[in-house]
């Protein structure tokens, strides 16, 4: 499989941004599962006060979340968008999986939007900028949101055949996207067997559902939307690039080196975003381990004299 290095090349420039709108069914089914996770995590705090969490519970978020992000940031993200390294096809659906894991949408929806993002970041056409609105105070709140997860509740649908045709063209991936619903309901489903059978009890089944399922859902999803959010906003910018995006240290762990968003944006293909002293990056160390196994190879690791022709300022 190859990813489109210039997602918005001059051979799809004829075909429509959008594809389609959502009907009133998909967006109903859409806004619950970003809503309902989104309430479960604003109730976390008076349950959590009042009734705890078990190390169960905690366990199994943690690993939930470790495979859903991995599967967004290594996945979805690195190879699926960018093609930072070549992978096998027992690899490649195992990523695809993981990745809807996180429950953010499909595989190819999501590929589509992103490449959509780099080709016209920060510009007219970009699905989820920051800057679309100006620069006063108001406009910069209204482009948070947007950027944060406003965006999320558009009808208007990406262009697969324009921004994904690779994708599109892959029957595996075909077979992972239209299975979307199984693995939302596996991502939600298998936390809370897991917390029954630990626990042996009914209550584990509960409590694993609501946190390794819900709240972990939704905190992963503020965590991935904030890179679009706020690492379009805030941040140190030390690599030229042609939009805003910029480094974020405190998301660094939490979203697996995907905050380190300059860097990625000036070198979009690079298996490594956190290529600098001290940035730490565990996407990058999970292709690593990826590539020392034998499961990928050709990976795009950064060349030193690229990064001192895109560096603007010291480190």
């Amino acid at each position: 499989m190859t990813a489109s290095t210039e997602p918005d090349a001059p051979a799809s420039q004829s075909k429509p941004l959008i594809s389609h709108r959502r009907g009133s069914g998909e967006m109903l089914i859409l806004k619950t599962f970003l809503l309902v996770p989104f309430v479960a995590l604003i109730a976390a705090v008076p349950i959590v006060w009042g009734w705890g969490m078990t190390w169960v519970d905690l366990v199994l978020a943690a690993v939930f979340y470790t495979v859903g992000t991995l599967g967004v940031t290594v996945g979805y993200h690195r190879y699926f968008t960018h093609g930072a390294f070549k992978a096998g096809r027992p690899l490649r659906v195992a990523l695809a999986i993981a990745g809807s894991f996180a429950v953010q949408g499909s595989v190819i929806f999501w590929v589509a939007s992103h490449r959509r993002h780099h080709a016209f970041a920060d510009r007219e056409g970009d699905p989820h900028s920051p800057w679309l609105f100006g620069t006063s105070p108001t406009a910069l709140l209204r482009g948070f949101w947007h950027a944060h997860m406003g965006w999320m509740f558009s009808r208007e649908v990406t262009n697969y055949e324009r921004f994904a045709p690779d994708l599109v063209a892959d029957k595996d991936l075909r077979v992972v996207n239209r299975y979307f619903w199984l693995w939302i309901t596996l991502s939600l489903a298998l936390p809370a067997v897991l917390g029954g059978l630990i626990s042996w009890s009914w209550w584990g089944v509960v409590t694993g559902f609501f946190w390794a399922g819900l709240v972990r859902i939704a905190f992963l999803h503020h965590v991935t939307w904030s890179v679009n959010s706020i690492c379009h906003m805030v941040g140190e910018r030390p690599f030229a690039s042609r939009d805003k995006a910029a480094n974020f240290w405190p998301l660094a762990i939490l979203s697996m080196g995907e905050s380190w968003h300059n860097s990625h944006h000036a070198d979009p293909t690079c298996a490594r975003h956190g290529v600098l002293r001290g940035q730490v990056d565990v996407s990058a160390r999970v292709i690593w381990l990826f590539e020392k196994f034998g499961w990928a190879r050709d990976v795009r690791w950064p060349k030193p004299e690229r990064l001192a022709a895109k560096l603007v300022k010291p480190a």
